[in-house]
């Protein structure tokens, strides 16, 4: 059986945040791999700004060549309507079902997943990893951990906390950084900013 690091996310544009906590969850957690899943139709997300699916994905591939360890899969943007966590996790079990799956979230995520679409479903499905910030209260965590296992305890559900670095970097900030012509030089992958500036991306809101 392979442990299967699974990191959703826009990925508008994926960026060394990323990147970082995936390969931490690889060694800290013992995976096997890390895929990562562009997400397709976000549902909490406007779309205003957000690039078509495959761009989003090509990025992404072009972020992890040359690793072996980290995959991108399409499994959200060739489906139609808003997706889903729970939806992505579940046909993954369907059709891998040898693999043991673990859902990499943020710190931030820990304290809303109760409020996501059908969790207990997500709890059934994979064990939580979620990055601990430098500067975040382990105490905290560690409650808000007990809190949802209890809460969620008839799915088997588990958490880990993994330690991790407090990066502050996002793709709002590389996106605003891009319009404003600034640089975001070692922010993403060299072959990522490129093809950003190939096809000139973020110039202008995406209609």
């Amino acid at each position: 059986m392979k442990r299967i690091g699974i990191m959703g996310g826009t990925f508008n544009p994926i960026h060394i945040g990323h990147l970082l906590l995936a390969e931490w969850a690889l060694e800290d957690a013992a995976l096997d791999e890390v895929w990562m899943i562009p997400a397709g139709s976000p549902y909490m997300k406007s779309p205003e700004e957000i690039l078509p699916g495959r761009e989003r994905l090509h990025m992404a591939e072009l972020a992890v060549r040359g690793s072996s360890a980290i995959k991108c899969l399409d499994t959200e943007i060739t489906r139609e309507g808003p997706t889903y966590s729970y939806e992505t996790l579940e046909l993954l079990k369907k059709a891998y079902p040898e693999n043991a799956y673990y859902f990499i979230v943020g710190t931030d995520c820990l304290f809303s997943i109760a409020d996501w679409k059908c969790p207990e479903r997500i709890f059934q499905n994979c064990t939580l990893i979620a990055a601990v910030r430098e500067g975040t209260s382990m105490d905290a965590m560690e409650e808000k951990k007990r809190e949802l296992e209890k809460r969620f305890r008839e799915t088997g559900a588990k958490i880990i906390l993994l330690p991790f670095l407090n990066i502050p970097v996002s793709s709002t900030e590389i996106r605003r950084r891009i319009r404003e012509g600034k640089s975001v030089r070692y922010l993403v992958p060299e072959d990522v900013l490129r093809y950003i500036r190939e096809k000139d991306f973020y110039r202008e809101k995406v209609k």
